[in-house]
């Protein structure tokens, strides 16, 4: 406790210690948000583990974080999540790990160019849900065996554009690609998630609630990866650049995420900034679209994710 009124904004001083938990979280490049995200965590004594695809970045991150914390706990985890194989290999190796506290399904791609991944998915929808839809499922087993475990989904306002949940046949091209719509879907898709799975869990009796967060309009690389495959170099710097300049950093944009994962909140929680259209600001609790809360296309999306990735749960 921090002794300030309960009326205050959350701030980092209201993580409470860490110490003895495991915490997963994907998608860790240094300066992104998972990279600040692990980083505080770190800072009050959680064993983290740094998911992410390439182990030179992972490496990286790492590093980064010891020189501020010299003492973190670290583990370091390579997946893929727009591979289901790469997932599943990633799982097993995280058996190792023992109970998990938390996940933290950050990792994902924005606004890419059409592509379809190895098993047949757009990538977009591969990385930012399918992969964590089984990443998830694979560790569920060890986050109930934590008593209380909790799960964030790393959503975004942009989920507010999708005018449909995306039920179609995720193998099947469905008429002409435009990224920003797809990308709202996906994030979309986190929130269909994030309430299904809750509900699920307690239906089951398992010991673990599911909570969404997203970052506001936050000064990431995702926008410049995603339209140029890099966030340096010719456009993609100008891009990048001009982002950060009208954004809160991302350092600030990964505190709604801390908040969901340490906070007492209940399970289908949504946090994000509390500032003017919800793009900056201390974090709170926030709403989400009357579509993220249609429970059938909630069960819909579920079952459809259940028949890409091969896994069935809880």
């Amino acid at each position: 406790m921090t002794g300030r009124p309960a009326t205050d904004t959350w701030a980092l001083a209201d993580i409470p210690d860490q110490s003895g938990r495991t915490i997963v979280v994907t998608g860790t490049t240094v300066g992104g948000l998972g990279h600040f995200t692990a980083l505080e965590l770190a800072r009050r004594g959680a064993r983290v583990v740094l998911a992410g695809r390439t182990p030179s970045r992972i490496e990286e991150t790492e590093q980064t974080i010891r020189r501020e914390v010299p003492s973190a706990e670290l583990e370091r985890l390579e997946v893929d999540l727009s591979e289901l194989a790469s997932v599943r290999r990633a799982a097993a190796q995280a058996a190792s790990l023992g109970p998990i506290d938390v996940l933290v399904n950050n990792a994902g791609v924005m606004g890419t160019p059409y592509s379809r991944t190895v098993d047949g998915l757009e990538l977009q929808l591969a990385t930012n849900h399918f992969g964590p839809f089984l990443l998830t499922g694979l560790l569920l087993p060890q986050l109930a065996a934590s008593g209380a475990a909790t799960v964030v989904a790393v959503s975004s306002i942009m989920h507010r554009f999708a005018r449909s949940a995306p039920l179609d046949d995720p193998r099947q091209p469905n008429g002409r690609y435009s990224r920003w719509p797809v990308y709202s879907q996906s994030k979309l898709a986190n929130l269909l998630f994030t309430y299904e799975l809750d509900r699920r869990a307690r239906t089951a009796g398992i010991p673990v609630k599911a909570v969404a967060a997203h970052p506001g309009f936050s000064g990431t690389h995702l926008a410049a990866n995603g339209q140029y495959g890099r966030a340096k170099g010719g456009r993609a710097t100008i891009l990048d650049a001009a982002i950060k300049a009208v954004s809160q950093s991302a350092a600030k944009g990964a505190w709604p995420s801390l908040m969901a994962a340490t906070a007492d909140l209940p399970g289908g929680t949504y946090v994000g900034p509390g500032g003017l259209q919800e793009f900056s600001g201390a974090p709170r609790v926030v709403s989400s679209t009357k579509l993220s809360h249609d429970e059938s296309a909630q069960r819909r999306l579920w079952e459809i994710s259940q028949d890409v990735t091969g896994i069935r749960y809880p």
